[in-house]
């Protein structure tokens, strides 16, 4: 059976990694590797995604911001509900 994380989880990761910026495979690999290859991941309004999946949503959701090399994520981007 597989886990499912939130995507917050996955913002608060994001965070750890502070000054360090991302394409969509090297956070598809980051995640892969901390939460494991089959895990699923939710949001407040989305379920069952896998990590390239949570990728494109929280993306379309504008949660990430654009960097020099990338893009990160800001605290104020993850909701508290």
């Amino acid at each position: 059976m597989s886990n499912s994380v939130h995507g917050h989880e996955v913002m608060h990761f994001m965070l750890e990694k502070e000054g360090e910026s991302f394409s969509k495979e090297s956070l598809k690999e980051a995640i892969e590797a901390r939460f494991g290859a089959d895990a699923r991941f939710h949001t407040c309004s989305a379920d069952g995604m896998a990590a390239e999946q949570l990728i494109d949503f929280l993306s379309a959701k504008e949660k990430f911001v654009e960097t020099g090399s990338g893009f990160n994520t800001r605290a104020d981007m993850i909701c508290t509900h």
